[in-house]
């Protein structure tokens, strides 16, 4: 049995892959020279405050099935590429590193490297053991790619799958 880390290189160097320990450890951040945060969960870490020196995003959602985060993948996307474009560093964390920032760097691999759902899981399992990407978001990388990689409120395939959602949700008492 392998000991669950932290913190999985992603791109040697450049990307990383991790939980909210990772994120909140100024020495982990200084030791990979991380300049870039994205946060895919709803704790907050101290490189959110400007003085931090940090870039940093947030998508706010929980590790449940029925968390919207197809909407946010785009600008989660851009975000990263953007960073290592300018040569900037990034950490993309949750909670434990496992699903919702997993399934986030499947979709950065899925858009740079046109590969499909499957696939990018299986990049992001290569480099983090651990990763368990939650049927909900397993289902929305599927999305990702069907709406050719920018869902938005108007797009046909988002909508129709949100008014599904919305209706599960409403017939489990939970909308």
């Amino acid at each position: 049995m392998t000991s669950w880390k932290n913190v999985d290189t992603v791109i040697e160097g450049r990307l990383f892959l991790g939980n909210i320990i990772a994120a909140r450890s100024t020495r982990s951040l200084a030791e990979r020279r991380i300049t870039h945060i994205l946060s895919v969960c709803t704790d907050l870490i101290p490189a959110e405050h400007p003085a931090s020196g940090i870039r940093h995003m947030r998508i706010p959602i929980e590790d449940v099935d029925y968390a919207d985060l197809l909407i946010h993948l785009p600008s989660a996307v851009a975000f990263i590429k953007d960073a290592l474009r300018n040569g900037g560093i990034v950490l993309v964390h949750g909670m434990e590193g496992r699903s919702r920032s997993a399934a986030v760097i499947a979709a950065y691999f899925m858009y740079t490297r046109r590969v499909n759902a499957t696939q990018a899981l299986e990049l992001v399992r290569q480099c983090r053991e651990q990763t368990w990407v939650n049927p909900g978001f397993q289902e929305q990388l599927v999305l990702y790619e069907l709406c050719q990689y920018a869902p938005s409120p108007t797009d046909g395939i988002y909508v129709s799958w949100r008014y599904k959602l919305n209706n599960r949700l409403a017939a489990a008492g939970l909308a």
